[in-house]
């Protein structure tokens, strides 16, 4: 491995980091269901499943990266009141010096079905070095919401009104584009950055009617929406999106053919493992569970 020769390098190098954490979770764990009674989406029959996704280069822009690859694994299960989703992501990346790059990110997400609460930790590293664990809870209702670190820092946050968790996030998104709408822009709020909520602009782009051209036979019978989402930190001074990512998804909330846009460059996922996960045979008439009894 060769050494960073200088500063300005390690900057945009911190920069990419921050990068494959806030987008590739964002694409990713945005799977659920929202029934919140303020903003609650049309039904949308989410699906349990585990997917792994290989990330290839796709073009490069004028920063320090010049190959880049990697894989994602996904798990979405259905723990009855709630959406259990568990994410390993790794990224190995070269600089036009030749130098090699890992990133390493493990994230996981309780978020109960009614909208109410999310439990989340996102742990990172780079080259073996861990970052600081983001963790915490969040609790919405109609009005607002607020979260509550509890790392890196002990702190907490305001949520405004409307502001959705990563499920109810995409299930809104789905079920837009089953509507025929073109654009939405929900705020969202998914615990990988310790400001609290981001501002997300969708556009709703191509729908693709079944059967739909996929190596996996339960997908293809269900039509796709193409998908364009941008994110946007409401707490800095920079106007342009943080993220951008381009995904084809089924109306189970299973994606594929991922376009993730980091700026410096861009990488293309295409799934590679899937299969459905089975659903709880019973779950009981209950209150969603406390927070102190969700361990992550």
């Amino acid at each position: 491995m060769h050494a960073v020769k200088d500063s300005s390098l390690t900057a945009r190098r911190m920069r990419v980091r921050r990068a494959y954490q806030r987008g590739v979770i964002a694409a990713m764990v945005a799977m659920g269901l929202w029934h919140g009674p303020a903003h609650a989406a049309p039904p949308v029959a989410m699906a349990a499943h585990r997917a792994v996704y290989d990330l290839v280069l796709s073009a490069v822009g004028n920063g320090d990266v010049v190959t880049a690859e990697g894989r994602l694994t996904f798990v979405l299960s259905d723990m009855c009141t709630a959406w259990s989703t568990q994410q390993q992501l790794h990224v190995r990346s070269v600089g036009r010096e030749g130098d090699e790059h890992d990133s390493d990110s493990d994230y996981a997400v309780l978020e109960d079905k009614d909208g109410s609460s999310l439990i989340f930790r996102a742990d990172q590293s780079e080259n073996g070095q861990p970052s600081p664990r983001i963790a915490g809870e969040a609790h919405m209702r109609p009005t607002g919401g607020r979260v509550h670190y509890t790392a890196p820092g002990v702190h907490d946050v305001a949520l405004p009104a409307g502001t959705l968790f990563p499920v109810a996030h995409t299930a809104s998104v789905i079920a837009a584009g089953q509507a025929g709408q073109t654009e939405i822009a929900p705020p969202l709020f998914d615990g990988t950055v310790e400001t609290g909520a981001l501002n997300t602009y969708v556009l709703l782009l191509a729908r693709e009617a079944p059967p739909v051209a996929t190596p996996f036979a339960a997908l293809a019978p269900l039509g796709a929406q193409r998908v364009h989402i941008a994110y946007y930190n409401p707490t800095t001074r920079d106007m342009g999106p943080i993220f951008e990512q381009g995904m084809r998804y089924f109306p189970n909330g299973v994606a594929d053919r991922l376009d993730l846009d980091f700026g410096q460059f861009r990488l293309a996922g295409t799934l590679r493992e899937f299969r459905l996960l089975p659903v709880p045979d019973h779950c009981p008439s209950a209150a969603p569970l406390s927070p102190q009894h969700k361990p992550l």
